[in-house]
């Protein structure tokens, strides 16, 4: 198999996004690819995080995750991005994150490259399609080449039937062991379309 350099970019607020990238990260990691998992810059301000004591505890508790960097993207043959909805799109520090990369993407350095997508919303109807479309949207301005999972698996149906990429209802527990497995099979799927890119 050809050698598959993945760069796992996430951003979480409670922690939901952040087990989504790390059972993404061990899938892929298994399924022969080199991992890269970084997390977006915090953009809020300190003390509103502060303020609410899960916001601040995650924080504190992935304060050793490196942040990602342009670099990261330009070092990968394959990403996926995980963040949560905000009002039906993504979380704005991954936003903030995606358009800090421009002049990577003008000079042609995030094209033709595998690129998948996860989220979370509170409730099943709070924008989760959405907001994986909006990532979708980036990623095809930049040249990159779309691998949602579809229904390539029976776990997609018994996860919640979302063709279009790993969607999680947060709730601060732990990930269900249906969503791992969806997630799973996302992030082999993408390391083996990445790999054929690659080939």
């Amino acid at each position: 198999m050809a050698d598959v350099r993945l760069a796992i970019i996430y951003y979480s607020t409670y922690g939901t996004n952040h087990q989504m990238a790390e059972t993404a990260a061990e899938a892929a990691t298994e399924a022969g690819a080199e991992v890269r998992l970084r997390r977006c810059r915090e953009t809020a301000p300190d003390a509103v995080v502060a303020g609410q004591d899960a916001w601040r505890a995650h924080a504190e508790r992935t304060a050793h995750v490196q942040e990602a960097s342009p670099e990261d993207l330009e070092w990968a043959n394959a990403y996926l991005f995980s963040a949560p909805t905000r009002f039906g799109v993504m979380a704005s520090q991954m936003r903030a994150f995606i358009d800090g990369l421009g002049p990577l993407w003008a000079k042609g350095g995030l094209a033709g490259k595998a690129a998948s997508a996860m989220t979370s919303a509170q409730n099943p109807h709070g924008g989760q399609e959405t907001t994986l479309q909006s990532m979708y949207a980036t990623f095809m301005h930049w040249g990159a080449v779309l691998v949602p999972p579809g229904y390539t698996d029976p776990v997609i149906y018994a996860s919640g039937g979302n063709p279009y990429g790993t969607t999680v209802t947060a709730s601060g527990t732990p990930l269900g062991d249906e969503a791992k497995a969806s997630i799973r099979h996302q992030a082999r799927r993408l390391v083996e379309i990445a790999a054929k890119l690659a080939a």
